[in-house]
C-alpha cells in the first residue's frame, strides 16, 4: 500500500452503531490493531487512541461487491445500449485485447478510488486474460481488500486472438497467479480462478478450474463465473451441453460453496433448488441486468430457499459505475416490484451488500458484521442531507435514502483510507491526477482497439 502505514488503533465515537447480525444503537467503536476490539455504550471513558467523530453519523460495515471488473472501467460508457453478446463481441472483448499493463494499472486505480469513496472495502473481481500481475499489484497498493483472478478464455466465437489461450496455458498461468498472489498484502489480496462463461471456456478448462478449488477450506482459492444471465446465452449453452448452465457447470464440478456465480437471471426453480442445496453463491447486479436487458435476476426465490447471495455493481461499461447503495437500492426495489412490497425488506437486503459478499468470499468469520474480533472494515455514513430528511429508520436510510457519495470516511484493516470524502495518502491515489491518467489511457486504448 503506497505511503507510510499509519496506526491501526482507533475510536470511533458518537455515531449509530448498525452491526448487521444485531441490534442497532448508539456506541462507540474501538479499534485496536486493525481488528474490533469492542461495541461500547455512548459515552464509555475515552480510550488512549486517535478518535474518529461520529455525531450524528453510522456506523456500519464496509460493502462488499462479489462480482466487478475494474480491468473495464476505462470503456465507461463506450458500449451502451447493447445487449450481452454483442456487448461483448463488439466493444468489449476489442477493448480487452487492447489494454496493456499500464492502462490496466489506471483502470484498477479508478475504479478502486470510486469503490473505496462511495463506502465498497472488499471486492471479488474478475480482470482480463493477460497483465493480471498489474491489475493486482495498483488494487493492493490502494488499500481495497480485494479477491481477484485473471479471465480464462480457451474458446468461442469472435473471442480476439489475444483473449484466447490454450487450456494448458490458462491454468498454467493461474496457478503462478494463485501462488504470488493468494494471501498477499497482509492476507487483503487472495485468488480467485475466473474462467469467464461456459461459452468462452472449454469442459477440459472447467474441469481443471474445479479441481483446484475443490479441496480445501475457505481459505483456499474459489471459482468465479458468469451464469445464467441473458437469454441467447442460455440457448447457446444448452445447444452444445444439451442442459442448463447451473448443471452443466455443476457437471464439470463448478458447485458448491467454493464457487461463486454472478447473475443467474434465468434460473427454473430446479436451478434454484440445486443452487440452494450445493451452497453456491450467487451475486445480483441489478444494474448491469437491466441495462443489458438481460432481466431481473428471481433473488427472492432464491433467499427463500436459503441460497447464498450477494451484490456486485459489474463492470464500468454494463453499469455505468461502481455505487454500491445503488446497488442495495435496486436489489431491494426490484424484488418488490416482482413479488410485493414486503418481499426483500431493508434490513435483509442490506445484509446482502455486507455479510452476504463476505460469505461469497469464505471471509465471513473476518468481515460484514461489526464484531469484536472482526477485522475492521468500517464506514461512517453522513445522513444529515436533504435526500435523507426528515430522519427516519436507520437501515432504511441506509437501503432506500443515501448514496455512496454520502459516505465519509472508510476504513479497511483498520486504516483511513477516506477521511472527509476524501482519499488519504495511504491509498496513493488522487482524484484530479487520476481523472487526466485515465482520460489519456482510455483514448490510447480505444485508438489501439480501432474503437
Amino acid at each position: 500500500m503506497a505511503g507510510a502505514d499509519s496506526g491501526r488503533d482507533w475510536l470511533i465515537r458518537g455515531g449509530t452503531l448498525i452491526p448487521i447480525d444485531g441490534p442497532v444503537r448508539p456506541g462507540d467503536l474501538l479499534i485496536r490493531q486493525g481488528r474490533i476490539a469492542a461495541l461500547l455504550s455512548p459515552g464509555s471513558p475515552a480510550a488512549e487512541v486517535p478518535v474518529l467523530d461520529a455525531s450524528g453519523c453510522l456506523v456500519l460495515p464496509g460493502l462488499v461487491q462479489a462480482h466487478v471488473h475494474l480491468c473495464q472501467t476505462l470503456f465507461r460508457g463506450r458500449a451502451d445500449d447493447l445487449p450481452l453478446l454483442r456487448w461483448l463481441r463488439e466493444r468489449v472483448w476489442p477493448y480487452e485485447a487492447a489494454l496493456d499493463e499500464t492502462s490496466l494499472r489506471a483502470a484498477a486505480r479508478l475504479g478502486a478510488a470510486e469503490l473505496l469513496l462511495s463506502g465498497t472495502t472488499t471486492i471479488l473481481d474478475m480482470g482480463t486474460v493477460h497483465g493480471q500481475d498489474a491489475l493486482a499489484d495498483a488494487i493492493a497498493q490502494t488499500g481495497l481488500r480485494a479477491t481477484l483472478g485473471k479471465a480464462m478464455m480457451d474458446r468461442g466465437e469472435g473471442v480476439p486472438r489475444r483473449l484466447r489461450e490454450t487450456t494448458r496455458e490458462s491454468l498454467a498461468e493461474s496457478d503462478a497467479l494463485c501462488r504470488r498472489w493468494h494471501g498477499a498484502a497482509e492476507g487483503r489480496i487472495r485468488y480467485a480462478y475466473a474462467p469467464r462463461f461456459i461459452l468462452s471456456c472449454s469442459d477440459a478448462l472447467l474441469r481443471g478450474v474445479a479441481e483446484r478449488v475443490a479441496d480445501g477450506d475457505d481459505r483456499g482459492p474459489r471459482a468465479h463465473t458468469h451464469a445464467a444471465e441473458q437469454r441467447d446465452e442460455v440457448a447457446l449453452v444448452r445447444a452444445r451441453m444439451g442442459t442448463d448452465n447451473i448443471h452443466g457447470l455443476r457437471r464439470l464440478g463448478i458447485a458448491g460453496p467454493r464457487t461463486v456465480l454472478a447473475h443467474c437471471v434465468h434460473t427454473d426453480a430446479r436451478q434454484r433448488r440445486t443452487l440452494a442445496r450445493d451452497g453456491t453463491h450467487v451475486v445480483h447486479c441489478p444494474s448491469s441486468n437491466l441495462k443489458l436487458g438481460s432481466g431481473v435476476a428471481p433473488i427472492a426465490e432464491l433467499l427463500a430457499l436459503g441460497a447464498s447471495v450477494a451484490l456486485g455493481a459489474d463492470g464500468a461499461p454494463c453499469n455505468n459505475n461502481l455505487d454500491g447503495f445503488l446497488e442495495l437500492r435496486l436489489a431491494a426495489l426490484l424484488q418488490k416490484a416482482r413479488r410485493g412490497a414486503a418481499t426483500l425488506p431493508a434490513a435483509r437486503a442490506l445484509e446482502l451488500a455486507t455479510l452476504g459478499g463476505a460469505r461469497a468470499l469464505g471471509l465471513e468469520q473476518e468481515i460484514g458484521t461489526l464484531a469484536v474480533g472482526k477485522l475492521a472494515d468500517v464506514i461512517v455514513v453522513e445522513p444529515r442531507v436533504l435526500h435523507a430528511t426528515p430522519q427516519a429508520d436507520p437501515v432504511e436510510m441506509l437501503v432506500y435514502a443515501l448514496r455512496g457519495s454520502d459516505v465519509r470516511d472508510v476504513l479497511v484493516d483498520g486504516r483511513l483510507l477516506v477521511r472527509g470524502r476524501t482519499l488519504t495518502p495511504l491509498t496513493g491515489l488522487d482524484v484530479e491526477a487520476l481523472r487526466a491518467e485515465a482520460e489519456q489511457q482510455a483514448q490510447r486504448v480505444r485508438q489501439r482497439a480501432g474503437l
